[in-house]
């Protein structure tokens, strides 16, 4: 499967999941329920002014912050996802699976973990493996403000990857999904083990992941 096909099949089933749970079912992003999330990806891909504030701090996110929340405000809940079950717009369509497939993955398990009783999905073997091919630059800059940490990702069936940064060793192990998550802040809520120098599995559990 492509990662444009998986990123389609990953927002199908996240907005399936947003009209049964409703605009007010908690997610796994601070201050933000179900109908924030999906005004901020609705925003995210129809408007372009928005993009510095998903990045960078200051009056670009305020700006950001304040479309977000007149969409979600002024918009019903149920346009609001059908408009992100549409797909992006014709000109970023193309790049539907780099922009959107970990986008989707990762905000679909923040419906789906953000409730007691939640555990991984099983069958996600083609968007492990795609996401796998994914770790490397990616994961450099996401562990970029980590203080000397020498970082290797495992997958359970012993396929690893250096990805470098320090000079105290962890290695984070776990099927590639999980350890997106991990990557990405979803700390509490990914299925990994954190192992090596005790510096850097304390600071790979508690420094500062950077988006």
């Amino acid at each position: 499967m492509s990662a444009a096909t998986r990123a389609r099949s990953e927002r199908h089933v996240l907005c399936d999941l947003l009209d049964e749970v409703g605009p007010e079912a908690p997610t796994l992003c601070a201050g933000w329920t179900t109908s924030h999330l999906a005004a901020h990806l609705l925003i995210r891909e129809r408007r372009p002014s928005t993009a510095p504030g998903l990045m960078l701090g200051g009056p670009f996110a305020r700006h950001t912050s304040r479309v977000l929340e007149r969409v979600r405000v002024r918009t019903p809940y149920p346009d609001l996802v059908e408009r992100v079950r549409t797909g992006p717009p014709a000109v970023t369509r193309p790049l539907d699976g780099s922009m959107n497939l970990v986008e989707y993955f990762v905000h679909h398990e923040d419906v789906r973990r953000a409730v007691d009783g939640w555990s991984p999905r099983t069958g996600l073997g083609d968007l492990d493996d795609l996401l796998w091919e994914r770790q490397g630059r990616a994961t450099r800059f996401l562990i970029r403000r980590l203080d000397d940490v020498d970082l290797t990702l495992a997958r359970p069936d012993g396929d690893e990857k250096h990805i470098g940064g320090g000079a105290v060793s962890a290695t984070l192990t776990g099927e590639p999904c999980e350890l997106v998550l991990f990557l990405v802040g979803r700390r509490d809520h990914a299925v990994v083990e954190v192992t090596g120098d005790h510096r850097a599995v304390a600071e790979l559990r508690t420094g500062p992941l950077a988006l």
